[in-house]
């Protein structure tokens, strides 16, 4: 088949562009001819549509000036230039089948109505709640918050949820209530949540309940070798944002013994607030910030550690740091929250604790990080369990699956295997 994955960026900025890249790759290793579309980024790998692409969009921090933060604005509900390059790479392209990933805000679903227009069967994975949620991750002022479901979208103005920001938190209820109202998705055949808790999260907002389906990711473990004796200390791998709740764990890490160090692994917004937090806490010395790094990298550091830890506060879909982490034979210390006790088994892969409880997270990795041997068992027992659960070729399996239930929404048989 000719696939099409679609997303606003193009480079490993987080556990959607490396679930992204990682398939694209196996799906080339099948025989298919996969090509992508983005907007223009710096970071981007190169590709051959780049030309095609719409021109870079900054939201963070946003453009200055009122007039070009109207013209953001609009494009953040319909982008023109996004639409031109999509209609410009179907044309170069001509794909069987488009997967699109997250295209909110940079990309738009303006991009949807020349796919529509061909025909041509459109899946979309989600990696998060944003059709349900207008701010993505169902978090006002950092506490869950569910007060927009079902397509109650004003709530989100009116809690001012978009980090306390009345003109955001407006042009957030609006954008969602306009591509809802207006079916701005309906072009999306299929819609994938990794998570069964994102699939009922999704019912219950009433977002195309009769298209989605569950598939779990995968995990490439003939790229991740597991570790073959115990680790030491404790990883962080991730965005370094609030709602992943790295500031907890640099609370707990005050909490924990001396001699008990906390490595964290990623780049974000919020790396000099927690620099400075650590510093505060009194453990700048036991917490090392070892900035964005490449995937083997990664896993070095995992099999390093005695354990994986993510303290998130928001509810985790079915975060990819997990699953690499269970490939590399570690246990994971988890909020229980969303997706995450789909994928820990408490006492057996990793424990869960409490989300937002410094105190429960520190005792959960003393419980671990402390006693190597059977946190290494616990790993074993998650990498045995990731083997069957999250192979490689069960998933893409999966994906052929809906993406042919997408060519029959449209009338169609794809040619997989022709």
């Amino acid at each position: 088949m000719r696939i099409l994955h679609v997303n606003k960026f193009l480079y490993r900025r987080g556990g959607a562009e490396g679930y992204l890249l990682d398939v694209a790759e196996l799906q080339r290793g099948r025989g298919h001819d996969v090509s992508y579309f983005a907007m223009e980024h710096p970071d981007n790998q190169a590709d051959d549509n780049a030309d095609l692409f719409p021109p870079r969009m900054e939201l963070n921090p946003p453009p200055s000036g009122l007039a070009a933060r109207a013209r953001t604005s609009v494009d953040i509900v319909y982008r023109r230039s996004a639409r031109t390059g999509m209609e410009s790479v179907l044309d170069r392209v001509r794909p069987d089948v488009v997967h699109l990933h997250n295209i909110y805000h940079q990309l738009s679903p303006s991009i949807l109505r020349p796919i529509a227009r061909r025909g041509i069967p459109t899946v979309m994975t989600l990696h998060d709640y944003k059709l349900a949620c207008p701010t993505y991750q169902f978090l006002d002022d950092g506490k869950i918050c569910e007060a927009c479901l079902p397509r109650k979208f004003h709530n989100a103005a009116r809690r001012r949820c978009n980090n306390g920001s009345l003109a955001a938190s407006v042009l957030s209820s609006v954008e969602l209530a306009a591509h809802t109202f207006t079916g701005a998705y309906d072009p999306v055949d299929v819609l994938i949540c990794p998570s069964d808790f994102m699939l009922r999260k999704m019912r219950e907002a009433k977002v195309y309940p009769d298209r989605l389906t569950h598939l779990p990711h995968f995990c490439d473990l003939s790229q991740i070798a597991p570790a073959t004796v115990p680790g030491e200390g404790i990883l962080y791998a991730g965005r370094l944002s609030s709602e992943k709740g790295v500031d907890v764990l640099i609370d707990a890490a005050a909490l924990l013994p001396a001699g008990l160090d906390v490595t964290i692994a990623g780049d974000g917004p919020d790396l000099e607030a927690l620099r400075a937090r650590a510093a505060a806490a009194g453990v700048a010395d036991r917490v090392r910030f070892a900035g964005r790094l490449p995937s083997g990298e990664l896993h070095d550091l995992m099999r390093a550690s005695a354990v994986v830890v993510a303290p998130s506060r928001w509810y985790e879909n079915q975060p990819m740091v997990v699953l690499e982490a269970f490939g590399c034979a570690r246990p994971v210390v988890a909020s229980d929250l969303g997706g995450m006790p789909e994928l820990i088994q408490h006492g057996v892969s990793g424990l869960l604790v409490e989300h937002d409880d410094p105190a429960a997270l520190a005792k959960a990795l003393i419980e671990l990080a402390t006693d190597p041997v059977r946190a290494h068992e616990m790993g074993v027992a998650a990498h045995r369990s990731a083997v069957d659960r999250f192979a490689i070729d069960r998933h893409l399996d999966g994906l052929d699956q809906a993406y042919a239930r997408a060519a029959i929404n449209k009338g169609e048989v794809l040619r997989h295997g022709s």
